[in-house]
């Protein structure tokens, strides 16, 4: 039997903008032409946050690009998303959320293998400025000293 190619998209911002705290691997409820969308990898993460509406948590700004085979049944790309959690992980989430400066994010996606849809969700803490550049310096210094160790 053939093996199931796993798709994995990464926000790539989330660990520059953001401290991450904890995280939180969630199913997301998707239609027909979003799931075959997923399998072609075109999903961007930028800029996608979550929120509670009715202690259920949802999804804003996840751009899913349209079928391309798709016809009058294609789905709207900037919809917002359910996630599912079980409600104690939902609870702790929700908690930690309403404190200052906290938010959740999502920092990847993947096809399971099942060949169902996951999302990783984060609770984070955003970074200021003299912190991105200090975490710039840090990788530079890494980066030399990997180079130095090659010679």
């Amino acid at each position: 039997m053939e093996k199931k190619k796993n798709v994995l998209i990464k926000n790539k911002r989330a660990t520059f903008d953001y401290e991450l705290i904890d995280s939180y691997q969630a199913g997301i409820i998707l239609t027909g032409t979003e799931i075959k969308s997923v399998r072609l990898a075109k999903v961007s993460l930028v800029d996608t946050f979550c929120y509670f509406a009715d202690n259920e948590l949802w999804v804003k700004n996840m751009h899913i690009a349209e079928y391309a085979w798709g016809s009058i049944n294609n789905h709207d790309p900037q919809r917002d998303r359910k996630l599912l959690l079980n409600r104690k992980e939902l609870n702790k989430l929700e908690r930690n959320s309403k404190v200052k400066g906290n938010t959740i994010i999502v920092t990847r996606m993947y096809l399971n293998d099942r060949g169902l849809a996951k999302v990783m969700v984060a609770l984070a803490k955003g970074k200021r400025q003299y912190d991105k550049r200090q975490d710039l310096k840090q990788k530079d210094a890494k980066r030399e000293m990997d180079r130095a160790m090659k010679f």
